[in-house]
């Protein structure tokens, strides 16, 4: 890569990018579909079967260097993501809104989840060695700017617009605004991404990627301790994978099914702004605690930090018409919880990725981690409806007995994290 480029123009700008339409299809999506009527069952369905690009994403990423270099993969998915977004905003006013956005959003997630694969590459091929180390926190800041800016100030921005404009209008207008801001960067970063240099480019034959990435399989299905290490990274998260899918919709709906009657704005701020900054903190602290004494001691404090929270939304479901602030501190403390906990999950999947084809073997843990996500998701709004929200969060809390039995079945070397992260 073009070693004149200042990663200081585009890193920002293009982890921004990278975040923005994860969001938009794992959770503005739930919303704006509750917000149109869709019952829980119906979205949390369709808004789960959208994590399948990048349950899949090892199966393409391989070849997408061999065909063109990242800076053409960016530039081109940031175009299809912009049309995308503009192509939900056209539809959402239309008698075919369900199934037009929906095509869209399948755009959306194949054209983020290439996104991805390109944009870490970029940030590889186009930054020494010194230079990932520097920016690494501000590409996971802007990546977190872009969650707050998504599922907060646009849910805010749409819940603003519903007291002037229908409902569908109110949406179609924030789409379009994602449609502006996605063609605003991909000019920007017509401008500021590195150039590859003509040397760089290398032929590959397909035959050998075929190869690399059977290896690749064959790696991570005979490691050591196999099927524990796949029991946690697909059911970890199983109790998360159901209650992410509906604690917006339980924020919207009305108290005479037994929700919290927010409005759009509220929902805005408090999941996708208090939510995000306690995520945030969560996290930060996670990884300072496993760099003091590793993995292997804070597991068992992750794990009930990932779990016993869920009992907020328990009290939330039966407490009168809570305040604002009983709310905001309820979401807060889930999901510091969740950031909290999460190190381990993530943490636990680079230990595993260790070894031969490590790259490779991460990739695949984190279509894994997409997958654990998927399944459960599926079946949330179905048992939400038909147990009510009541029941349905002592589901949750019920569920937990599940991270805690594939937690304990998993081998971590007790210095793991400890010398990683220090």
């Amino acid at each position: 890569m073009n070693s004149s480029s200042r990663p200081y123009a585009w890193v920002p700008s293009l982890y921004l990018a990278e975040a923005l339409p994860y969001v938009a299809v794992m959770i503005i999506a739930t919303t704006m579909y509750k917000r149109m009527g869709l019952s829980n069952t119906e979205l949390a369905l369709y808004t789960s079967w959208l994590y399948l690009p990048w349950v899949i994403k090892p199966l393409w990423s391989p070849f997408i260097a061999a065909i063109k270099d990242e800076r053409w993969w960016v530039l081109l998915m940031q175009l299809l993501i912009g049309a995308g977004f503009a192509g939900i905003a056209f539809t959402l006013p239309t008698t075919f809104w369900l199934q037009g956005s929906l095509a869209f959003f399948w755009i959306l997630a194949f054209a983020s989840a290439t996104h991805d694969i390109a944009a870490d590459g970029l940030y590889i091929l186009g930054l020494s060695s010194h230079d990932q180390s520097l920016y690494v926190g501000i590409r996971s800041t802007f990546y977190r700017i872009g969650n707050i800016f998504g599922q907060g100030l646009l849910v805010i921005f749409a819940g603003w617009l519903e007291r002037s404009q229908t409902i569908p209008m109110a949406w179609s207008i924030s789409f379009f605004v994602l449609a502006g801001l996605f063609l605003a960067l991909w000019l920007w970063h017509q401008v500021t991404l590195p150039k590859p240099l003509k040397e760089e480019r290398t032929e590959t034959n397909n035959k050998s990627l075929l190869l690399d990435f059977w290896l690749a399989l064959k790696t991570f299905f005979t490691k050591p301790h196999i099927v524990s290490a796949l029991l946690f990274m697909l059911l970890f998260r199983f109790p998360e994978g159901q209650l992410v899918k509906i604690a917006n919709p339980f924020l919207l709906d009305g108290t005479e099914v037994g929700g919290l009657a927010l409005s759009t704005e509220a929902v805005g701020f408090v999941y996708g702004t208090v939510g995000i900054i306690g995520l945030t903190i969560g996290g930060l602290l996670g990884g300072w605690c496993v760099s003091r004494h590793g993995l292997k001691r804070w597991l068992w404090p992750m794990v009930l930090a990932i779990s016993l929270p869920d009992l907020v939304y328990v009290y939330l479901a039966y407490a009168s018409e809570p305040s604002l602030p009983i709310v905001n501190c309820c979401v807060f403390i889930e999901q510091f919880g969740y950031g909290f906990g999460f190190t381990a999950y993530m943490l636990y999947l680079v230990f595993f990725s260790q070894g031969e084809r490590s790259t490779a073997v991460f990739s695949i843990c984190t279509a894994m981690q997409a997958l654990g996500m998927m399944l459960p998701g599926m079946i949330a709004g179905w048992m939400a409806d038909h147990l009510g929200y009541q029941n349905f969060f002592w589901w949750v809390v019920g569920c937990c007995f599940v991270t805690f039995v594939v937690s304990a079945f998993i081998r971590i070397d007790p210095n793991y994290g400890k010398k990683q992260l220090q």
